[in-house]
């Protein structure tokens, strides 16, 4: 299985032959590599790490050689253990670090690994600073930290706690309106961390425990299904939620920072509609914070080129303005911050609430719907029912060692140079009705195809034209 280095990190399949998998060497030079960036950026200061890692079975190994690199190099480090990306993250500001590991590939099935990496502001590095990690991950180190200059190492899985407390004191989270409502709720926690922290937030908003049903929710590793967060993977919790007549289902991917939601009907609402339907609960009440915060955020949402259409309409529909970023995380927080939009992510159910922190968070996700459930008195159906309806079609074309992308995308702008075209991430053709969204995927050697249309058919369609098209260029 490949070997993925970008900006963000570095990821593969654990085991096999060093150079093409995701092994000890693979493990012990990017972070050295990460070190050394951290050491020219603060000449002369004492570093500190935090470091945490989802419930994958690998997880302790890759754990125990990274935190042995950055001791090796005179760095701290502050292990949360298994822990919530987001809840890194905000570790990383609170206890003053110059950086982070989180170690997790994220919807990547089992057998898979990652360290992404964050900067002193608890988010992932820029381009330029993930490339000068890969050119340092090319050379070795030339100088460790003798026995007395080593880093220290200290244990606190209790930092979780701080990003609870947090998410229970934001303006638009309400416990008990939440604990009013006596909702039913059914959780998948994949067999990693979501299956502890997704319960203990929904106790601490007012949610009965006898009133959860848990799926899925040991800490072992053990995926007990694909792990992205898709209708496809989650018929066990779509059927679980109709038999014991819940409210609601929650579904959390391995490192919890995308979030999808079941209805009452046991039919999934869409991962493209978490953020959309959390963000016209946000826009609706964008005066309460205003008032709190007046001109730091402003009436503004952004998500990537690959997300559906229904969040501008929803921010036009608020006298808001949206704009698309390239696809990342790094490139929608850039764009955010840009725009001092109040809300934002990613259409794979990733939700960025800046009033809390500026990255990718479920937990926050699950706190604001549920506010926005409770306040509104519908069911979660008729939440999404009152969103702009599209559908949205998602593919791929599996890239060979033999096939040109950059060849292919300029084949495709030149073939639709009569649409609308957006090339700052791939290619995207835009029609009044429908897009279509062409680009190399950053963590598996693919070619995504995203399609969005008022219909399915439409969807299909422009999918099937497209790949038509890549695959006659490609032969």
């Amino acid at each position: 299985m490949p070997l993925i280095k970008s900006i963000s990190g570095i990821r593969g399949t654990i085991g096999g032959q060093p150079g093409d998998n995701l092994t000890p060497v693979e493990i012990v030079n990017f972070t050295l590599a990460y070190a050394g960036f951290l050491i020219s950026r603060n000449p002369g200061k004492e570093l500190k790490v935090v470091i945490g890692r989802d419930g994958r079975i690998s997880g302790e190994m890759v754990k125990n050689l990274v935190a042995g690199a950055l001791l090796s190099r005179g760095i701290n480090v502050i292990d949360l253990g298994i822990a919530a990306t987001p809840t890194v993250e905000l570790a990383v500001t609170s206890q003053n670090a110059q950086g982070g590991i989180i170690l997790t590939a994220s919807h990547n099935p089992a057998g898979w690994n990652a360290l992404k990496l964050l900067n002193e502001a608890g988010e992932y590095l820029n381009k330029e600073e993930g490339e000068q990690i890969i050119k340092l991950s090319e050379v070795s180190p030339s100088d460790f930290a003798q026995e007395d200059k080593l880093g220290y190492y200290v244990f606190n899985p209790f930092l979780g706690k701080e990003h609870f407390q947090k998410i229970l004191a934001l303006p638009l989270v309400d416990p008990e309106i939440i604990k009013k409502k006596n909702f039913k709720i059914v959780v998948d926690g994949i067999n990693t961390v979501g299956g502890r922290v997704v319960p203990e937030l929904l106790e601490l908003l007012g949610v009965d425990f006898k009133n959860l049903t848990l799926l899925n929710c040991e800490l072992d590793g053990q995926f007990a299904h694909k792990p992205e967060p898709l209708a496809e993977n989650l018929g066990q919790i779509m059927e679980k939620v109709r038999e014991v007549k819940a409210d609601l289902g929650i579904v959390v991917d391995p490192d919890v920072d995308r979030l999808a939601f079941v209805d009452e009907n046991g039919e999934m609402i869409g991962e493209e509609y978490t953020l959309v339907a959390i963000a016209d609960y946000v826009l609706t009440n964008f005066e309460a914070l205003d008032v709190l915060a007046p001109g730091q955020y402003h009436k503004a949402t952004v998500s990537n080129l690959s997300s559906s259409r229904a969040l501008k309409d929803v921010t036009e529909r608020h006298g808001g303005v949206y704009e698309a970023a390239a696809v990342g995380e790094v490139n929608v927080v850039a764009k955010m911050r840009e725009m001092k939009a109040v809300i934002g992510g990613e259409g794979n159910g990733g939700v960025i609430f800046p009033a809390l922190h500026i990255g990718r968070d479920a937990l926050v996700g699950i706190a604001l719907f549920l506010t926005h459930l409770a306040k509104s008195g519908k069911k979660v159906s008729e939440l999404r029912q009152a969103l702009p309806n599209y559908y949205m079609v998602k593919d791929r074309i599996d890239l060979t060692p033999n096939i040109n992308l950059p060849e292919i995308l300029d084949k495709v702008k030149d073939e639709y140079k009569s649409e609308k075209i957006t090339d700052i991430d791939g290619v995207k053709v835009d029609w009044p009705d429908s897009w279509v969204h062409l680009r190399g995927s950053n963590t598996e050697p693919i070619i995504r195809v995203y399609a969005e249309a008022p219909s399915l058919d439409l969807a299909t369609a422009r999918v099937r034209e497209i790949k038509d098209k890549i695959l006659a260029y490609i032969k």
